[in-house]
């Protein structure tokens, strides 16, 4: 059964943009609203509450500015009281599956070596109603016909954002007054400020349902990469992994990377990916000269230039509150 789940997901697709044929009957019938199904997962056994009293949902909706787009969701009410904080996580990549946290990290069900699901104990979902986005559009089930709709800025991944969450709001109003929070990690660092502001704008101006934001968590964000590739060795000298000799060695590769991580920004993919190796040959020099200690202790991060995919990783979070 997860065997099947897991392959239904499609959590490694094979083309890197969901961009479907305009021709396809099936996409442009939909009326504009929300679409959401129940799911039975049953098979699961107890959680502490039975299967049948939890909420758990998935669907799509379209994005009412865009032309044809159309944003893929799972939803979990909490397991323990539905008047918890909505959550909202958004996983990085850029072009991440939300999905990838949804079962290797912080959601209701893990899977197990047999690739059978079981309930997670560490869940999210046990203090809060939680949501799993697949975004911007083209990741994940998330999709659209019109290359138009592809975004390619903070700006433009914030509006569907929180057009999304208007939505959500409008088709599930019993938790409109719940606590709201915007959460994820990694690339996330870029998504999740400007998600905040526009939500905060959005309230200001009245624009639509209004949403209780109370703050946003951060997790192994990448923000800066220029600046966070070289605070790794100031981190590690401070926290005595490495020794001065160490440090200086290391700083030496430093200027390549930076140099790189500025033609990446500047559009050279050649750069990006080269950057990418040379970068992350500062963290592995620090993790060969420190040996086989526990990072998680460290709560040393790991960062990844934008442009090389999705990862896995032990996140740190940093939590403001509005």
């Amino acid at each position: 059964m997860g065997e099947k789940l897991i392959r239904q997901l499609n959590l490694f697709p094979k083309h890197d943009i969901n961009i479907v044929s305009s021709k396809d009957n099936s996409v442009n019938n939909y009326e504009n609203k929300l679409f959401e199904k129940k799911l039975d997962l049953s098979y699961l056994g107890d959680s502490g509450s039975t299967v049948q009293d939890l909420g758990h949902h998935a669907g799509y909706f379209p994005l009412v500015h865009t032309k044809a787009a159309r944003m893929f969701y799972f939803f979990f009410e909490s397991r323990s009281n539905k008047n918890d904080p909505v959550v909202i996580w958004l996983t990085g990549g850029p072009g991440c599956s939300s999905e990838l946290a949804l079962f290797y990290e912080n959601g209701p069900f893990k899977i197990s070596n047999n690739l059978s699901l079981v309930w997670n104990d560490f869940g999210w979902d046990k203090v809060s109603n939680l949501i799993y986005v697949d975004q911007p559009t083209g990741t994940g089930f998330s999709y659209t016909s019109d290359q138009s709709d592809i975004r390619h800025n903070e700006t433009g991944v914030s509006n569907d954002l929180y057009d999304f969450l208007q939505a959500f709001f409008n088709a599930h109003p019993e938790y409109v007054n719940n606590d709201f929070y915007i959460t994820g990690e990694s690339y996330a660092g870029h998504y999740i400020p400007a998600f905040a502001s526009r939500v905060h704008q959005g309230n200001i101006k009245k624009e639509g349902i209004h949403i209780n934001l109370k703050g946003f968590a951060i997790g192994n964000g990448l923000t800066n990469p220029e600046i966070q590739y070289k605070a790794y060795t100031d981190y590690s000298l401070d926290m005595k992994l490495i020794n001065q000799t160490d440090y200086d060695h290391i700083n030496k590769l430093y200027p390549k990377c930076q140099q790189e991580i500025k033609l990446c920004g500047s559009g050279s993919e050649d750069a990006c990916m080269k950057g990418f190796s040379d970068c992350t040959l500062i963290f592995d020099n620090i993790l060969d000269i420190a040996g086989d200690i526990n990072v998680r202790t460290c709560n040393f991060f790991q960062f990844f230039l934008t442009r090389q995919g999705c990862h896995i990783t032990t996140s740190t979070y940093v939590l403001i509150t509005i």
